[in-house]
């Protein structure tokens, strides 16, 4: 279903080997899961709810757009960006990201558009709530 980290890792190995340009450092990893780790990071765009992302070990994640409904992922580090492969979006989505004092935010370039930033609510005002699968009558 999803590459295990076991199957990532030797891919980034042989990027530094065949000198891809954009190495990942250790650190980048470990900053990003220790803080996101074991939370659920609620995201804004432009002041208003998007959605919300619960980290969980092994670089797996749950993303909902709050509408009670869940997809499962996982995330690793690409050229200092954080990219996601989630199970109904096989093209990983990769994001810049900033994690200071006000938080977690996000950025992802668009084909169409401006940037898209999401900045982590301080005090979310919606629950994540994954529903059970739709079932049909």
């Amino acid at each position: 279903m999803f590459a295990s980290p076991s199957q990532i890792v030797p891919a980034l190995a042989l990027g530094l080997c065949l000198g891809f340009s954009g190495a990942v450092k250790a650190t980048d990893t470990e900053r990003f899961d220790s803080y996101t780790q074991g939370r659920t990071i609620h995201f804004d765009w432009e002041g208003q709810p998007y959605g919300a992302e619960r980290y969980l070990p092994g670089q797996r994640v749950i993303w909902s757009f709050l509408d009670g409904r869940c997809i499962e992922g996982e995330w690793y580090m690409q050229a200092g960006d954080i990219c996601f492969i989630y199970e109904d979006r096989p093209d990983a989505q990769c994001w810049s990201y900033q994690i200071d004092g006000t938080g977690l935010s996000v950025t992802i370039e668009r084909d169409t558009g401006p940037a898209l930033t999401l900045t982590e609510q301080k005090r979310p005002r919606d629950e994540m709530v994954c529903l059970g699968p739709e079932v049909g009558v």
